[in-house]
């Protein structure tokens, strides 16, 4: 399984993360021959769109996990830029813990994830991730939950916060917190959208993006934070995986304008504040190594 981050290693009441069950057990990895377990949700409905081109629901098996806003469905966009998980088969895993998964095709367990500093061809990895990024923008589903991580940027102060003193206090990890600082409270004054809420994976990771062969997307994976909000929550690849380079090739295809930019950049960095304290020191050091990355990137930003 790959790993996983939201905003807050705890997600808040309601927003419960897609690899807890009931009982907070993750959920466990299928072998490569099987595929990939995914989680499913207690409605029926399940976290993922269907596949590419689905464009319609997706079945599923029932199971304890996070519960979408009654009347709520979800649709892939009517032409998917890259694959997504189909469900294979489903059903509970682990002993007395009842981990509701399901197993999706051997197509998607068989790529690899990418990773920051090693992108083989980042210019046409961006226009790639923008593609999915406007496609998910596209999408005209009414009745959409809050995407979590899709409020406002004030939303994730206080845990930013406190997150930067962890860190300040800690001499063996050598991050600049009073620059990061600095960089946070600046972003406080930064307007809000401008348009209305668009449709979101929000959860644009490393860890949730396949690559082949030749290092173009081919596959995104764990829509478990989908929703609708501020459009710059989709521009953490930016940062957590494109290097400088890249960067402007992804925000052109965006048309990001400035202040959506820089919120993007806030949202990245505060996700990584708050993920390296909570990953380093054997938790999940891809993740711990990753929101490194991110705070490099931002800081040579300044």
């Amino acid at each position: 399984m790959v790993p996983h981050e939201h905003p807050s290693p705890h997600p808040p009441p309601g927003r419960r993360s897609p690899r807890t069950a009931a009982r907070g057990g993750p959920v466990p990895r299928v072998g490569r021959a099987a595929g990939r377990a995914v989680p499913v949700r207690r409605d029926g409905e399940r976290d993922v769109p269907a596949g590419r081109g689905a464009g319609r629901p997706a079945a599923a098996h029932r199971g304890r996990g996070r519960r979408r806003p009654a009347g709520t469905r979800v649709a892939a966009p009517a032409r998917a830029p890259a694959a997504l998980p189909r469900a294979r088969g489903g059903g509970h895993r682990g002993a007395g813990r009842g981990v509701p998964v399901a197993v999706v095709g051997r197509a998607l367990a068989a790529r690899r994830n990418p990773e920051a500093g090693a992108v083989a061809h980042p210019r046409a990895l961006a226009e790639d991730l923008a593609e999915f990024v406007r496609a998910m923008r596209a999408v005209g589903l009414p009745g959409a939950p809050v995407a979590h991580r899709g409020g406002p940027l004030a939303a994730l102060d206080a845990e930013t916060r406190k997150a930067l003193a962890v860190l300040g206090r800690d001499p063996e990890e050598g991050v600049d917190a009073a620059a990061l600082t600095a960089l946070w409270d600046e972003a406080q004054s930064l307007p809000g959208p401008s348009g209305p809420p668009v449709w979101l994976h929000a959860d644009l990771m490393p860890g949730n993006l396949l690559v082949d062969g030749a290092g173009r997307l081919s596959g995104v994976i764990d829509f478990g934070c989908l929703g609708a909000g501020d459009p710059a929550c989709d521009l953490f690849p930016a940062w957590n995986l494109l290097p400088a380079e890249a960067r402007p090739v992804f925000r052109e295809a965006l048309g990001v304008d400035e202040g959506t930019w820089l919120r993007g950049r806030a949202r990245t960095l505060s996700q990584a504040v708050i993920a390296l304290p909570y990953y380093r020191r054997g938790r999940n050091e891809a993740m711990a190594a990753n929101a490194r990355h991110v705070l490099r990137e931002v800081l040579a930003e300044r």
